[in-house]
């Protein structure tokens, strides 16, 4: 049984001498005042000692697992008060008979007092500290226990190897794990040769993360190869999709060239390098999927997968980069006016709300301005060609910051 919360289940004085302490014996007892005195002080010194021995322990228990929380330094007072007491009380042992009743009935009384006084100093700390004892005291007396059985499920995990997932012993998954939890195995070997309990939790719980991960891949292990191949067939798909789309960039390039402004293709000019740069690392991936495969580690195939998939993902950000810009290019250019409608009609509806929510002292001129922001880029598409890019992009801007005004003033009214 551990420390518990109600005082009343200390460990008690049995009638025995058990103490580490001498007992109080006494002389010639002519008066049973003293007498009774000296029982009541033996009774309080062993109640006290008891209670010490057994919040003690538990002190090292959290010293021992949470050094973090220097459960010593709060106990280091209430222990110096038990040493004193019990110190006090030895030498009134040590005495008996050498004075008269009369001083040897207060020396009684007050190591008596004392001891209580001491007493009542665990108790209080033992209320201040005791759910957090009674727990390091239960977790140190556990990790044994469940350091063995760790140990016993790592070798059941690697028995599992040698069995019946022997045919998956080779995937990348199943050799990191078993890879893994050796190396917990060995960190839990040296803990435990240093008798250190903190790092034998957790060296421990490392053991146990490190079976569960393996446990997890070998019940995996059974249809990675079917998902490996499925993967396969989707991304050899996806990269002949990407490649066929890839050869109409240069032509959507080209249109954005003759029809617009040189200024709205100039961050577009290596997009067609790079398609054709990812599309055939995508290619070579493709072949390192089919040696993983081939060499029966389906795992190794569908991380190859992932690479794959990062390449083609590339790709088509570079091609749709280009085709969407002609499109949005055309669509503007087509009509300029609804692109700037719909701002206008942003604005406005921040202004409503600015009013309706009472922040129109606060954001009232910043609203305003964008209105002058808009007539400004409303008025830039001059010449023959314009810069309808440089239109998109700035009304966007205006758009992006009356979004986060909108944001801003709702955030206010619901902090009333």
């Amino acid at each position: 049984m551990y420390l518990s919360a109600n005082r009343k289940n200390f460990p008690k004085y049995d009638g025995a001498v058990t103490s580490r302490w001498p007992r109080f014996l006494g002389g010639s007892d002519n008066d049973d005042g003293i007498r009774r005195a000296r029982e009541s002080m033996t009774t309080a010194f062993l109640a006290m000692d008891a209670r010490q021995r057994t919040v003690e322990t538990a002190v090292e228990a959290s010293a021992a697992l949470f050094p973090e929380r220097d459960i010593r330094r709060a106990w280091a007072p209430v222990r110096d008060a038990c040493y004193a007491a019990a110190s006090a009380y030895v030498a009134l042992s040590d005495r008996t008979g050498a004075t008269s009743p009369g001083p040897e009935s207060v020396s009684v009384d007050r190591t008596t007092r004392q001891l209580s006084d001491a007493t009542h100093a665990l108790d209080v700390f033992y209320d201040t500290h005791g759910a957090h004892l009674d727990g390091a005291t239960a977790t140190l007396q556990a990790v044994p226990q469940v350091a063995r059985q760790a140990r016993a499920d790592a070798d059941a995990a690697r028995a599992r190897l040698c069995g019946p997932d022997q045919a998956y012993a080779g995937y990348s998954s199943v050799r990191a794990g078993s890879a893994d939890l050796d190396a917990a195995t060995l960190d839990l070997d040296a803990a435990s040769t240093l008798h250190d309990a903190r790092d034998i939790r957790a060296a421990t719980a490392r053991v146990l993360a490190a079976v569960a991960t393996l446990l997890e891949s070998l019940s995996a292990a059974p249809t990675r190869e079917r998902e490996a191949r499925t993967a396969l067939a989707s991304v050899r798909t996806r990269v002949d999709a990407v490649r066929t789309r890839s050869g109409g960039l240069r032509g959507a390039y080209s249109a954005i060239l003759r029809e617009f402004n040189m200024a709205s293709s100039q961050d577009l000019t290596g997009n067609e390098e790079a398609s054709r740069r990812h599309i055939e690392a995508a290619a070579t991936g493709l072949a390192d999927i089919e040696r993983a495969l081939a060499g029966g580690d389906p795992d190794l195939a569908l991380e190859h997968t992932e690479t794959v998939r990062t390449h083609l993902t590339a790709a088509d950000r570079a091609v749709d980069s280009v085709t969407e810009r002609l499109r949005l290019l055309r669509e503007v250019r087509q009509d300029p006016a609804a692109k700037l409608a719909a701002v206008r009609f942003r604005l406005k509806d921040a202004q409503h709300l600015a009013v309706d929510s009472g922040h129109i002292a606060e954001w009232g001129s910043v609203l305003d301005a964008q209105l002058d922001r808009i007539d400004r880029i409303s008025g830039g598409l001059q010449g023959t060609h314009p810069d309808y890019w440089a239109y998109i992009t700035e009304l966007d801007s205006v758009s992006e910051f009356i979004a986060g005004v909108v944001q801003r003033m709702r955030g206010q009214a619901g902090k009333r």
